[in-house]
């Protein structure tokens, strides 16, 4: 998953992962301004608005161990943050260099996404296949138990996948019209994609 490749790519080129998830939770566990902004969103099951999301993503990346790089999973979800994105990093001369899309088949999807397990404490994130924890049902990192989300089950992966295809469709064309999407072939082994994605950041070109 786009989670587990974006950890691998992150760790190979010396950059820092971001993602939106984990800075819900950070800015949370701190009680920073903005996390008890956020908390009673999450609590009522709600999406959490596109400015305080991507105030959290510029916070984090104007940190000292982001100057180096970094690689944002989870966000942006839509063209609103793109764009905010955008424009901040060009008030400081800089841009992203590239926004890689990981097309995987729909029948390859609902077979990962239903043997997915999460950590509810730390975020991490398990398959029952390809990436499954030392001890069954228990967290490698923190010891925490871990759950499956109610709409993992395949039935209800099929309309979120339609869903998300229809939410992501006019972003991937928002960086196609800039130059910087690269499409990586994501129907492989998580070590083959790895590959593909590696040599995708030194051309713009589709990857298959």
């Amino acid at each position: 998953g786009k989670g587990t490749q974006a950890a691998l790519l992150s760790q190979d080129m010396g950059m820092v992962h971001i993602t939106s998830g984990g800075l819900f939770r950070d800015n949370i566990r701190r009680q920073t301004d903005l996390g008890r902004k956020v908390q009673p969103i999450l609590d009522r099951g709600l999406l959490v608005p596109d400015e305080l999301t991507v105030r959290m993503v510029l916070d984090r990346i104007a940190q000292p161990d982001a100057g180096q790089g970094f690689v944002l999973d989870g966000f942006p979800r839509n063209v609103d943050q793109a764009r905010a994105l955008d424009e901040a990093l060009a008030r400081e001369g800089k841009s992203i260099d590239k926004a890689i899309y990981i097309k995987v088949s729909t029948d390859e999807l609902v077979r990962r996404l239903a043997g997915r397990w999460n950590c509810p404490q730390c975020g991490a994130v398990y398959h029952e296949l390809s990436m499954p924890p030392k001890k069954s049902g228990v967290c490698d990192s923190c010891g925490s138990e871990l759950h499956q989300r109610e709409d993992d089950r395949p039935d209800v992966v099929r309309t979120r996948l339609e869903v998300n295809l229809k939410e992501t469709k006019p972003l991937l064309e928002y960086y196609g019209a800039d130059g910087k999407l690269t499409e990586v072939n994501g129907d492989m082994e998580v070590k083959q994609v790895k590959e593909k994605l590696l040599a995708a950041m030194s051309r713009p070109q589709k990857v298959s």
